[in-house]
């Protein structure tokens, strides 16, 4: 599904003064290579994790919504994946901001938000119509319907903490050999799997 960056995160999750703390660098020589450094370290954890770590609005288009139902969830179950629910596959989801779609007309309509209902505790967030409402009929054509929402921890100080030990080591690692570390065995380059394994409690699985 197309995603679409609408608002970029206000900053990075580690400033250029913690990296440069973390390199044991004093001087500012390099400072805009390692502000590089630390984007490109976050952007790779982001995907790895399949989250956004300071707050940013994305859009994510659609063909059409799932398929309709007036069922609910089955009762009894106390976890289900609804086939008509969406799924936003940037976390943690801060806020739908709107969902809108093109009617048989080929006019932008707004959903009302009283008409869906948004499951934020889930990763990834889930969205279905309130119980008794289905999603409304669009254009049958591609990119017909449009989620926008914000996701993110917020500010900086909210990320935690092993996703920004891992962009710091990422960034050393960047930073000292400008290619990837990796641990040499019996002349055998094998990765470092304590590092990578630092982002391990906060992957999103996509379903």
């Amino acid at each position: 599904m197309p995603m679409q960056l609408i608002t970029p995160p206000a900053g990075e999750p580690i400033s250029l003064a913690e990296a440069k703390l973390h390199l044991r660098v004093d001087f500012d020589d390099d400072d805009s290579l390692i502000q590089v450094l630390i984007s490109a370290a976050r952007q790779a954890a982001e995907t790895l994790t399949n989250r956004q770590f300071v707050t940013a609005r994305w859009r994510m288009v659609l063909d059409s919504f799932p398929g309709p139902s007036l069922m609910g969830v089955p009762a009894g179950q106390t976890f289900t994946l609804p086939g008509h629910a969406v799924l936003l596959p940037k976390s943690p989801l801060a806020s739908v901001v709107e969902i809108r779609y093109l009617d048989m007309a080929g006019l932008w309509q707004t959903m009302p938000a009283a008409n869906y209902t948004v499951d934020n505790a889930c990763e990834p967030a889930r969205i279905t119509p309130v119980f008794g409402q289905i999603w409304p009929i669009s254009l049958p054509q591609i990119g017909a319907v449009s989620v926008i929402f914000d996701a993110g921890y917020g500010s900086a100080a909210a990320v935690p903490e092993g996703i920004k030990t891992w962009i710091k080591l990422r960034v050393g690692s960047l930073y000292v050999h400008r290619e990837e570390v990796a641990s040499m065995t019996r002349g055998r380059i094998d990765p470092l799997p304590f590092i990578d394994g630092l982002l391990d409690p906060y992957k999103v699985p996509l379903i």
